[in-house]
């Protein structure tokens, strides 16, 4: 990267953009940029020479591998949408009902928890699970949006064989079920940043198997009492 270029990326990754959010933001002002992976890369040289920039991402220099010719192992989804078809609208915020959902796992899978949160409000649902099987993870779903039926526009999933029963929640839920692409969780951002903030509660290192339905309400009713906060797709927009 040329200096003035370097600069511009690393005032933007330390307003804690991703870099890939920082790619987005740079092509939309039609600022010269390189790809996200070359700024990843250029993060770890910083880190090499002593630098901080590396703080300022999310997982914080977690070793990352090359997708390049990687397959997925993750098992295949009948009649899975991808997030590509899913309505523009729905990344603009300016409607209530879209939600993203994914699974949190206990200390040696002992334990899960299924996370939901709304887009636009950040309204968060938390339910407890004894397993990760399609199944049940398909049942809480439905359970868990009940109350909002009418009110679903869409939901947004992770690219996992544990959504396999999306088409049962979406027939029953009244709404559409989108999968992310594979490895890409920042196309989940407001899940994401949910489950950073559930993990105060919930840190890594523990166990879910005794974890109840009134501790997760509990988790729950803590969390949408909180200010409302950005997620990093809103500051990148809020910069263009």
């Amino acid at each position: 990267m040329r200096y003035r270029q370097q600069a511009k990326v690393e005032s933007y990754l330390r307003e804690d953009l991703s870099p890939v959010e920082v790619t987005g933001v740079m092509r939309k002002k039609r600022e010269p940029t390189v790809s996200h992976e070359r700024i990843y890369q250029h993060v770890d040289a910083d880190y090499d020479r002593g630098g901080d920039l590396y703080k300022h991402l999310r997982q914080c220099r977690r070793k990352r591998r090359k997708r390049l010719g990687r397959k997925d192992r993750r098992g295949r989804i009948h009649n899975r949408v991808s997030i590509d078809e899913r309505p523009a609208a729905v990344e603009t915020r300016h409607f209530y009902g879209d939600w993203e959902a994914d699974l949190m796992e206990g200390a040696d899978r002992d334990g899960y928890v299924l996370t939901l949160v709304e887009r636009k409000k950040g309204y968060s649902v938390i339910r407890p699970l004894g397993s990760k099987r399609a199944g049940e993870v398909t049942v809480a779903m439905i359970v868990a949006l009940w109350p909002f039926v009418g009110r679903i526009r869409s939901i947004t999933v992770d690219n996992r064989k544990e959504f396999s029963g999306h088409e049962t929640v979406a027939a029953l839920l009244q709404t559409r079920v989108y999968f992310a692409h594979p490895y890409s969780s920042w196309e989940r951002g407001t899940n994401e940043n949910a489950n950073g903030l559930i993990r105060q509660y919930l840190p890594k290192g523990s166990s879910f198997r005794d974890l109840s339905l009134e501790e997760c309400k509990r988790i729950e009713d803590r969390l949408n009492r909180r200010p409302p906060q950005k997620t990093r797709s809103q500051r990148a927009r809020r910069l263009l």
